[in-house]
């Protein structure tokens, strides 16, 4: 008998297409249309608001042609509450006007295809990869526009059995069906489910994306891989555009979704869908008192340029690897090549140690938050990667700083460094200050600190010490630093 990978499992998936009895809508009391309304946006409201908890996410799209007019995603810990949010729905006015075409009930999964050792001993796998894992576990549903959902399964013909073919060659497939994907790193999310044992399929796929093109591409090019073109088996494709809860008024009444401002509707980020509970930053608004965009605020108040304020969105993520430096640039060069097709990358690059002693750093510049957590599944994959760019499990990791300095400035930069680096060692609350130069320019650094705590930073960028440095710094660098927090 040929082995099973192993499978570890997460969150619960349900998704439910809804069609309307438009009909019945049209020839119901103006009354009752406003409570089925209010009802229904009550209920999605709610579920949406779990998007930032420990909970689950749930959204609502407008789906295209004749298989349903509506779809609901839920995300939950357990199946249970899947359950309890389908009976709830049931229990809206508004649901009487509709009725379910079609749902599929799935459970994210991850297998020893991603990497075996995980299920043998899960602290023995570095902590980034571990985390991107855990991630494909218990997805959030990104932010894009729109959506794609097909259920799949793996061939068991006579000519070709998935189910027959050795663990190795499985492996194999899976990894060139995974670079395939890579190539769509920062344009295209997934999100993976098994339904094994629970659904029709083996598999539910979903994808996310904010060009419809770009699902019909990787859809498209993924038919000429061999892990598809021997082995994959494809039910209905279903296509969605993802609108807030509270235009679903407008949704009912034909107008454009999510609703443009000029009609009345604000406080929505349209481009993506965004109810307003959600805050500029990306977070409710009254998720965090000491959130990402307060301390941008304050480091503003000090002077400290942190990337968003001025116009400029900035979102990053990086890792430390141990390889060596020229294979792993060499790594480096195709990945930052394939990123750089979506208008979201800034760039990605490789950062040696200056003074020699210690990992290098590959670090990935990107516009959004979404295309930043897309792009930290790939670089895990890179060679060597043994932890998280400013991991603070029980500390405080602070920004990235980014600095080009003026050629002539260079080994002033570095005699700096090192002046400022011994006044750290005895800051209360600093745990390590590490300044590291890309590899491919010698006037480019990037400096990772990390703290006991938020507090212990802000007390040195609230120093006389910290402030001379800002200053001096104004003569010898070559544009405007980004001091950036990572993803």
């Amino acid at each position: 008998m040929v082995d099973a990978p192993d499978t570890a499992e997460g969150w619960y998936a349900l998704h439910e297409f809804r069609t309307v009895d438009w009909d019945a809508w049209r020839d119901a009391p103006e009354r009752e249309r406003e409570r089925a309304i209010e009802e229904a946006v009550e209920f999605l409201d709610a579920r949406e608001s779990l998007a930032w908890s420990s909970e689950g996410d749930s959204a609502v799209f407008s789906t295209l042609g004749h298989e349903s007019d509506l779809l609901f995603v839920h995300f939950r810990p357990t199946m249970d509450a899947l359950d309890r949010i389908e009976r709830a729905f049931e229990g809206t006015a508004f649901a009487a006007f509709t009725e379910r075409s079609y749902s599929y009930v799935s459970v994210t999964e991850v297998s020893g295809y991603v990497n075996d050792d995980y299920f043998e001993d899960p602290e023995s796998v570095d902590a980034g990869l571990r985390r991107y894992i855990e991630g494909k576990l218990t997805p959030s549903i990104p932010e894009d526009t729109y959506v794609c959902f097909y259920p799949m399964s793996k061939r068991r013909g006579p000519e070709h059995n998935w189910y027959e073919l050795d663990f190795e060659e499985r492996a194999e497939l899976m990894a060139g069906h995974g670079d395939v994907g890579r190539d769509y790193g920062g344009k295209i999310s997934q999100v993976i489910a098994s339904s094994v044992g629970l659904d029709d399929w083996e598999w539910g796929v979903t994808l996310f994306g904010n060009d419809p093109a770009d699902i019909k591409d990787i859809v498209y090019e993924m038919r000429f891989d061999e892990a598809t073109s021997k082995y994959g088996e494809f039910g209905s494709f279903y296509v969605g555009r993802r609108f807030p809860p509270s235009d679903l008024d407008a949704f009912m009444a034909g107008d454009p979704v999510p609703a443009p401002e000029e009609e009345g509707h604000h406080g929505h980020d349209h481009g993506h869908g965004e109810s307003e509970h959600r805050a500029e930053n990306g977070r409710p608004d009254d998720a965090d008192e000491d959130g990402e965009a307060s301390l941008r605020d304050e480091l503003a108040d000090l002077d400290v340029y942190a990337g968003k304020p001025h116009g400029e969105d900035v979102y990053a993520v990086g890792l430390y690897s141990e390889a060596d430096v020229d294979e792993l640039e060499d790594e480096v060069a195709d990945l930052a090549e394939s990123f750089d097709h979506y208008d979201t990358h800034v760039g990605t690059d490789v950062y040696a140690p200056v003074d020699g002693d210690g990992s290098a750093a590959v670090v990935s510049l990107w516009e959004t938050q979404s295309a930043a957590d897309t792009a930290a599944g790939f670089l895990t994959d890179l060679p060597g990667v043994t932890s998280k760019v400013a991991d603070a499990d029980d500390g405080w990791g602070t920004m990235g700083m980014f600095y080009t300095v003026k050629p002539e400035y260079r080994d002033d930069f570095v005699e700096k460094f090192d002046a400022v680096g011994d006044a750290l060692a005895g800051q209360d609350g600093h745990r390590e200050t590490r300044l590291l130069n890309d590899v491919d320019d010698e006037n480019a650094f990037f400096i990772d600190s990390s703290w006991e705590s938020r507090d212990a930073a802000m007390t040195f960028f609230r120093s006389d010490a910290f402030r001379d440095t800002v200053q001096w710094g104004r003569d010898v660098l070559a544009d405007r630093p980004r001091h950036v927090f990572l993803a």
